[in-house]
């Protein structure tokens, strides 16, 4: 190259601003050259002060477990104490101590995850361990760490993965010496781990309580189970038998007698051999109503079964019912409580929260049966605004042509169609319970939960039962046949299923009226009660004028996403069509947020959207279309305050050795804890930080180069070389 610029210079008429260009032109190969060995800056920085040994330790919640074995060289005779008097004695030992008095070295002792000293349930309910962050930031806050020594139990809960905590240490070389607090057996406990309450309740009806408890004794452990009214000192007891190791699931009946707001306690009592008490109790918020809920009945021929249900509601002062009745000799039905015709508009139709269906099929006469433009109208009832339908067939099998109709989804059972008026006999029958429906508030007939089997076995029988194969997939089946069956078991004849945002039900024998015998109305119209509360809870959540609002879970924790559903109506009670509807939320700590409802159906006003549940308490949420707050809805969401930190729960020992491996450290244990000076003190001294920056990739090359590059172009033209 540098012979080519001096034969260019020889041959040039000016040969001083040529030797100027060939120049460039040397100096912008060489460097294209140079950056092709990929050259760097170094920057070599030599510690300036003493090595430094973190000791990071735990001091959450958890280190209060009283599970942790002191080694023989610091407790003769060996005790149990608490995982932090655990990690108190080892940072007092001579090992520590000889390690802190080394001048080689400079020990820091940092906490880590300690629980807030502040007084407030959310910030105690939301404290947690983060073994990701304490590492984290040691990292950032110190740069001539030898090792670090890390004592807990694993437990963490809060937070990236700790392992990625090791990989960064790896990174920089630290190693790390993971030292295990604790047992890695679970405490003998029993712990209610969860309580599932109802928003709300019925005055004067049961709500089912359902609980989890678990269980990590080596014993069944029979106990009872009680629930109890704060205020007024009520209580209801139950007798259970906790399996050995194991979750135990249940439920308790409650009866709401009063309007408002009610705190209730359930509790269990500490059994023997038990280790931690706290956990043995759980408190919970409950509201009663006095509810209104509007039903219709549709029917053909006013059977017994017809006549009874339509009584028992008629006479419940918590339900407004509403009958049509398409006799096929007499035509429509008149009197009190009879309606001429079908309710055609949206408006009048979304106002039932429940509808029962006869032995009605589809007629092109609305006068004979349903349509099939009515039949997608209670379809879309069902699904998008939340009410309940319940099946009724009867010997004429008029509902087999149901399933042939939109409607047909939604029944939850096949139908023989060649066995159209069903089956029927002389002898009559009952039906069984599941283990599903044994456990049902909705086949709840007694007072208490351990009179209902008896009850069950005594109620009347049945003579006919409707031409059913089976239950479709998905659905909750309650009671069977108990003499029939068929090659896929025995018939189901009371089943349950969700369709949308409501619920369907469907019994398969027309004699729940003989359920009176001998009683009156006291079974049938406490199930026929509890069906249409069923039906009507979820869509009264939060209900309002031009709003309804309903949400899942109903008890959510904190990390749980919520699902809002809602209705809106505009100013004539029709489902709305247009405009926007959103939804205030405020926190337990007075943050607030706006969302906005996502539009999922055109014709029935439905809307939907979600939000995180960030703490446990009172959130209030108010729903409002559009700018339109004077037609609100508001209703409260109880987000349960259980705390992330647990005492009692084994220690996680995996954690730590992977950790350490990870960092290519060191677990130790046990008689491994006295050698803890040697160990660290055998490690290689930090060495100096290099700091590299590649020149060859630097935005400073590039912009110099082509700079230079530039120069020469306009230096051949000045030059007139072209």
């Amino acid at each position: 190259m540098a012979i080519l610029c001096l034969i260019s210079i020889k041959r040039s008429a000016r040969p001083k601003r040529t030797s100027l260009l060939e120049l460039l032109r040397f100096t912008c190969t060489l460097i294209v050259v140079l950056m092709l060995w990929e050259p760097e800056w170094r920057t070599i920085t030599e510690p300036t002060s003493k090595p430094e040994i973190i000791i990071l330790y735990d001091a959450s919640t958890s280190t209060e477990t009283n599970d942790a074995i002191l080694p023989a060289s610091l407790s003769s005779p060996q005790g149990v104490v608490s995982r932090r008097e655990w990690i108190e004695q080892v940072l007092s030992s001579e090992s520590f101590i000889s390690l802190k008095e080394d001048d080689k070295n400079r020990v820091i002792e940092l906490p880590f995850s300690a629980p807030p000293q502040i007084n407030d349930p959310v910030a105690q309910s939301l404290a947690g361990t983060d073994i990701f962050s304490a590492i984290e930031k040691t990292l950032e806050n110190h740069d001539n760490i030898r090792a670090i020594v890390l004592l807990t139990d694993g437990d963490w809960n809060t937070g990236t993965q700790p392992v990625a905590a090791a990989q960064m240490m790896r990174r920089r070389q630290i190693p790390l010496f993971g030292i295990p607090v604790g047992s890695d057996r679970r405490l003998p406990d029993l712990d209610i781990s969860n309580v599932t309450s109802p928003t709300y309740g019925i005055i004067g009806e049961n709500v089912q309580i359902p609980f989890t408890i678990t269980s990590s004794l080596s014993r069944d452990v029979r106990t009872t189970i009680r629930l109890r009214d704060i205020n007024t000192g009520k209580e209801r007891t139950k007798s259970i038998t906790i399996p050995a190791g194991k979750d135990y699931y249940d439920s308790v009946l409650w009866r709401l007698n009063t309007e408002g707001t009610s705190t209730l306690e359930i509790s269990i009592p500490v059994s023997n051999g038990e280790l931690v008490e706290t956990n043995n109790k759980q408190e919970f918020t409950i509201s009663g109503r006095r509810e209104a809920i509007k039903a219709l009945v549709i029917e053909t021929q006013p059977r017994w079964e017809y006549r009874f249900i339509r009584n028992a509601l008629y006479r419940d002062p918590g339900v407004q019912v509403d009958c049509l009745l398409l006799h096929p000799d007499i035509g429509v039905g008149k009197g009190p409580g009879y309606i001429d015709q079908f309710p055609e508009k949206l408006e009048d139709l979304q106002k039932y929260d429940v509808v029962f269906i006869g032995d009605v099929g589809i007629s092109e006469n609305p006068r004979e049966g349903i349509t099939l433009d009515q039949a997608a109208l209670l379809k879309g009832l069902i699904e998008n605004q939340a009410s309940g339908i319940v099946f009724l067939p009867g010997p004429a099998g008029n509902m087999l042509s149901l399933t042939q109709s939109p409607l047909g989804e939604l029944i939850p059972v096949i139908l023989d169609e060649k066995q159209k008026s069903g089956y029927g006999g002389a002898i009559s029958s009952k039906l069984n319970l599941t283990t599903n429906g044994s456990k049902s508030l909705l086949t709840m007939l007694g007072d208490t939960e351990e009179d209902n089997p008896g009850i069950w076995k005594n109620l009347p029988g049945f003579n006919w039962h409707a031409p059913i194969i089976k239950a479709k997939g998905g659905t909750d089946v309650l009671a069977v046949h108990a003499d029939k069956s068929n090659q896929y078991g025995r018939i189901p004849l009371l089943v349950t299923s969700m369709a949308g945002n409501g619920k369907v039900l469907f019994l398969g024998h027309d004699s729940a009226w003989k359920w009176r015998r001998g009683v009156e109305d006291l079974y049938h119209y406490r199930f026929w009660g509890q069906v249409a509360r069923w039906m009507s809870y979820q869509r009264n959540m939060a209900a309002g004028s031009r709003i309804r609002l309903y949400f899942t879970p109903e008890r959510p924790k904190p990390g749980d996403s919520v699902s809002l559903s809602a209705n809106a109506f505009d100013q004539y009670g029709s489902p709305l069509k247009q405009g926007d509807v959103f939804v205030d939320i405020q926190a337990p700590d007075r943050q607030t947020q706006r969302i906005s409802l996502n539009k999922e159906d055109l014709i029935w006003g439905s809307y939907s959207g979600r939000f995180k549940i960030t703490q446990p308490g009172a959130w209030n949420i108010r729903a409002t279309i559009g700018q339109d707050s004077a037609h609100s809805t508001d209703t409260t969401l109880i987000a349960q305050g259980r705390k992330i930190e647990k005492t009692g729960m084994p220690a996680r020992i995996d954690v730590i050795e992977e950790m350490s491996r990870v960092a290519k450290g060191q677990l130790l244990e046990g008689a491994a804890l006295q050698n803890i000076d040697q160990e660290i003190s055998s490690l290689p001294r930090p060495k100096a930080l290099i700091s590299r920056a590649p020149l060859w990739s630097h935005w400073i090359t590039a912009a110099s180069l082509i700079l230079l590059l530039a120069c020469f172009w306009i230096g051949r033209k000045l030059n007139g070389t072209f």
